[in-house]
């Protein structure tokens, strides 16, 4: 995985409970999913993987260069307990909508992302090695940007000017790994 994670465009983002739902049920209908609709629609919110202003531009310019995106989950425990609405529709503008596809269940979400096969993958992230790749808060280091509220971000992998310790390196252990597909991130309503 370390390759690919250095040559990739990188969503981190970390997850759990969502809408009354356990990570391991969400996982095992996503995976359905995929299965019977060929994509998949990770639901979330927060603007700092807005789908206009960060995930789409952020996509695009890492696919010129050739390389992919990928989405990087950590699991965690969390207390989302949103009402369980299953969006209806989606847009990849905010203004033309259309019907969620079938077999594709989106429930609590203001966003999604589009994805391929989702998969079970667990390895260390250093996030001292990764820059956030796009908007104000380009250049500024993963372990810095993500504190407090910040759990999601666009990232690009950069190697350490200095070398540091293993007791100094902000590992986060990641669950979940799938590749971020056009269009990227939709909007979704209910």
């Amino acid at each position: 995985m370390d390759d690919q994670i250095k040559q990739a465009g990188l969503i981190f983002m970390k997850v759990g409970l969502h809408a009354q739902e356990s990570i391991e049920d969400i996982v095992e209908r996503k995976q359905r999913e995929f299965e019977e609709a060929g994509s998949i629609f990770w639901g979330y919110g927060g603007n700092t993987c807005h789908p206009l202003t960060m995930v789409q531009p952020f996509a695009k310019e890492v696919g010129k260069s050739g390389n992919q995106i990928l989405i990087v989950m950590q699991k965690m425990n969390s207390k989302h307990a949103a009402p369980p609405e299953i969006a209806k529709e989606y847009s990849d503008d905010g203004v033309n909508w259309q019907p969620i596809p079938k077999g594709i269940e989106v429930r609590g979400s203001r966003y999604a992302l589009v994805l391929d096969k989702l998969r079970v993958e667990e390895f260390d992230l250093d996030l001292g090695e990764l820059q956030v790749g796009i908007g104000p808060s380009r250049g500024r280091k993963a372990d810095q940007y993500l504190v407090g509220q910040a759990d999601k971000g666009c990232f690009l992998y950069t190697p350490r000017d200095l070398p540091i310790t293993q007791e100094e390196q902000p590992l986060k252990r990641i669950g979940l790994v799938a590749n971020v597909k056009a269009p990227y991130a939709v909007f979704l309503k209910n």
